[in-house]
């Protein structure tokens, strides 16, 4: 089996993840597929029930030599909804050298590579174990990767086949979200003297937010990921024209760099209420985060680079150097002490898309870079 025909068998198994489409089928059945199959490539492979009939892919292959280097290859099955698709999600209909179908891109390709990767890699020897983790639910809360670390398994490095474009992406942003809760207080439209316009101090407090935007973030960058951003996304308030609002809700993403963490943005935060506090001083808000994830960030020096590197180049591809614009769990990995890159098959920005497909001489490629790469990594020593 192929990497490319194996892409089309795991494009066909619909698995959306249900949290994110009400009664979607999730991932047991690719899990399932994918278990059965490994197995019979003498892989020792074990099911981890994450939530109720959801399971992560453990599959374990190699001599296991202590003093060898092993290697976690990881990879998510969910996959997003196929509303408004201009092509079948589920068919792998192949056109123009390119293969479509939800999940094509983002990131079963990935998945597909890394496996007959380590497949070929082991059937020519190596002394390390490699780690194959296909995860559930990355595209909502990364239950899956996080129960993987949660039990404690560890490797020496790991790359997450991601769609890079066969770039090698050791670096991507992270993200806040908050809620501002501004208080105002509730009026006849007629009594300015009585009012207090919860919008209008939420506005000045976004448009003090987009100051900061755009004349602090741009003068801190990092090489490979450029700036920090924010924005606006949701906003919530008043019930009437006629009447003064006593409260607007506002939910703002901050993409983060390297470094910045849920202090930088409240911090950004005081310092835009304080400002619009000294126009208005019966300015209210109460601020909360929601929901965080941390950047991610690998030296270009460290042995996973470089490794990766020469096998890019012993195959005759450029070995790019870029960051990422989408979080994934190599930054959880990361965390964890495990140094995780990301490298893969396929456009990052085909996915979720209306048309997602991925060129059959990128999975090919990938397959080639990361067999070449398991076999030195997991014949060095410690």
């Amino acid at each position: 089996m192929t990497s490319a025909e194996l892409t089309a068998a795991l494009v066909q198994l619909d698995s959306r993840n249900p949290s994110l489409v009400p009664g979607a089928p999730g991932e047991l059945q690719v899990a399932r597929f994918l278990a059965d199959l490994l197995e019979s490539w003498q892989f020792r492979v074990e099911l981890q029930e994450v939530v109720s009939g959801r399971f992560n892919l453990i599959a374990r292959g190699g001599r296991s030599d202590p003093s060898a280097k092993s290697l976690m290859l990881n990879g998510h099955l969910d996959v997003v909804g196929v509303d408004g698709m201009t092509h079948s999600p589920f068919a792998a209909d192949l056109a123009d050298g390119n293969m479509y179908g939800r999940g094509s891109a983002d990131m079963k390709s990935g998945v597909a590579a890394m496996c007959i990767a380590a497949r070929n890699a082991i059937e020519s020897g190596i002394d390390g174990e490699v780690i194959i983790t296909a995860v559930i639910d990355e595209e909502y809360e990364s239950l899956g990767t996080r129960a993987l670390l949660a039990s404690g398994l560890r490797a020496d490095a790991a790359i997450i086949t991601e769609p890079t474009r066969l770039a090698l992406c050791p670096a991507h942003r992270g993200f806040v979200w908050a809620r501002l809760d501004v208080r105002g207080r509730a009026a006849h439209g007629s009594r300015y003297d009585l009012g207090v316009d919860a919008i209008t101090h939420a506005a000045l407090i976004i448009a003090e937010l987009d100051r900061i935007q755009r004349t602090t973030l741009p003068h801190r960058t990092h090489p490979l990921l450029g700036r920090g951003s924010l924005h606006a996304s949701l906003i919530a308030g008043g019930t009437g024209l006629s009447t003064y609002p006593d409260l607007c809700t506002v939910e703002m993403e901050r993409r983060t760099l390297p470094g910045e963490t849920e202090r930088t943005f409240l911090d950004e935060i005081s310092a835009a209420m304080a400002m619009v506090r000294n126009a208005h001083p019966d300015l209210h808000v109460d601020v909360s985060i929601t929901t965080s994830q941390r950047a991610s960030d690998v030296s270009r020096d460290a042995p996973v680079m470089l490794e990766m590197v020469d096998a890019l180049q012993a195959e005759r591809l450029p070995a790019r150097i870029e960051g990422m614009s989408a979080w994934t769990d190599a930054a959880l990995l990361n965390e964890a002490g495990v140094p995780a890159i990301c490298f893969g098959p396929g456009d990052i920005a085909l996915a979720h898309s209306a048309t997602e497909f991925v060129p059959i001489a990128e999975i090919d490629a990938a397959t080639r870079v990361l067999g070449r790469f398991i076999r030195k990594w997991c014949n060095r020593k410690r």
